[in-house]
């Protein structure tokens, strides 16, 4: 059985994910206690308790999902389990840094800080309500394209997130998102919706948001990871720590290949994928994408618990 272990991004997150696998493990435990020292604050607390509101914001959303999606990493380990059982690591945007983290590319301390700035730097970037995202269900990526660059009109609007065959995201100006709507669903789109995000995410307005993220991922050593990290940019595994760097900059305007990177892995030999973190919203993903691969999540102590065991009996 060869696998990929896969890192959810934001809008996977809900108040109380990781505190069962923090009641049950002590090293997911450690975890959230290393990101709070990270971060100088209780983000531990906001995790579990909420309000939703606030997890929501994109600069707490981003290092709490990480810090869930390790803590459920060390819960696998500690039944036996872990990212040696891999052949590849992802992560659907800021999952990426999950993955590297999880890869051990750079420490959970630094993944948060990175991811702190990161969403701070993405909210910045656009004054909210001048930017949108809008999800495409029912046209592939090249209808999408054409809509996008149709609805354009001198503005801002891209394809940000290939997720699957039938759903692709579109992010720039909040005007031009709109026209992308109503352009989709007369092209035959089963459905065209805003979404629900403070920021257009993975598109060029989030310019100086990638600026921000090159002087800050310049001040950190990333090391080379334990196992190949399939890029967002690049669908395929990168290693080199400084091409590493690089594409995470990129990430922050370019679009999230994971139709691509699901399909790349799977002509390398993956054939079951293991979810880390909150939610199985990238499980639904890589079943439409590929309907012959197998994928496991871990949420709870019990999906560690089962989840590992099916690692060992390969």
């Amino acid at each position: 059985m060869t696998r990929a272990f896969i890192f959810p991004g934001q809008g996977a997150q809900t108040v109380g994910m990781g505190k069962d696998l923090a009641e049950a493990y002590p090293a997911a435990a450690a975890v959230f206690e290393e990101v709070d020292d990270a971060l100088g604050e209780k983000l531990s607390a906001l995790i579990w308790e909420g309000p939703a509101e606030a997890l929501t914001l994109t600069a707490n959303a981003q290092p709490a999902l990480m810090a869930t999606s390790i803590a459920a990493l060390r819960a696998l380990e500690a039944e036996g389990a872990g990212v040696a059982d891999a052949a590849f690591v992802a992560g659907h945007s800021l999952g990426e840094y999950s993955a590297l983290c999880a890869a051990g590319a750079f420490s959970v301390a630094d993944a948060a800080r990175l991811l702190r700035r990161r969403g701070e730097a993405m909210q910045a970037a656009v004054p909210v309500g001048e930017g949108a995202m809008a999800a495409i269900l029912g046209l592939d990526l090249a209808a999408v394209r054409e809509v996008a660059a149709e609805a354009a009109q001198g503005q801002v609007c891209e394809a940000a997130n290939d997720n699957d065959p039938g759903q692709v995201v579109v992010s720039g100006a909040r005007a031009a998102v709109e026209r992308a709507v109503e352009l989709a669903k007369a092209r035959g789109a089963r459905r065209a919706v805003l979404l629900p995000v403070s920021a257009p995410f993975h598109c060029a307005l989030m310019a100086p948001a990638a600026e921000a993220m090159a002087e800050a991922l310049a001040e950190v050593t990333i090391e080379a990871p334990a196992v190949p990290v399939v890029a967002n940019v690049r669908a395929e595994a990168v290693s080199d720590p400084e091409e590493i760097r690089r594409l995470l900059v990129e990430q922050v305007t370019g679009s999230v290949r994971w139709r691509e990177s699901v399909m790349w892995m799977a002509a390398q030999g993956v054939t079951e994928t293991v979810e880390l973190g909150a939610g199985k919203a990238l499980s639904g993903l890589v079943r439409r994408i590929d309907r012959n691969l197998s994928c496991h999540a871990v949420n709870t102590a019990a999906d560690a618990r089962s989840v590992a065991e099916a690692i060992r009996k390969g």
